[in-house]
């Protein structure tokens, strides 16, 4: 008996890495994200290593991540891939406040991220 094996959403030349719960909003990780969208793999590697935000090492763990899971588990060629999607999502959000003067209270809203890579490898050019 048993369950089936899901499908594989993938194709076969992708591979994928996901990061749950980054602690930056959404708005700035999309900016980290849409920078890398489309460039090659190392030079998208190079972006986030000399990149000045913050949240940039998470990025590049993330897409470490999805390099690595397209040589090993997928056996792709690393030299030919490139970063296909880079999207990010809404996670949930910390809700703490600060106390403000006469007694009153200012809300603070951390909010945190989910973010996935997915690379794909390119067609060889004839």
């Amino acid at each position: 008996m048993g369950k089936r094996s899901a499908q594989r959403r993938l194709q076969d030349n992708e591979a994928m890495a996901f990061a749950k719960v980054v602690r930056t909003s959404p708005q700035k990780l999309n900016l980290l994200a849409g920078l890398i969208r489309g460039l090659d793999a190392q030079a998208a590697r190079n972006e986030l290593t000399f990149s000045n935000r913050r949240v940039a090492a998470d990025v590049k763990k993330v897409l470490d991540s999805a390099i690595a899971n397209a040589e090993n588990n997928h056996q792709l060629d690393v030299d030919r891939l490139y970063v296909a999607e880079a999207t990010v999502g809404r996670a949930f959000a910390l809700k703490r406040f600060r106390a403000r003067a006469r007694g009153r209270v200012g809300g603070i809203t951390k909010t945190s991220s989910n973010l996935t890579v997915i690379v794909r490898e390119r067609e060889e050019k004839d």
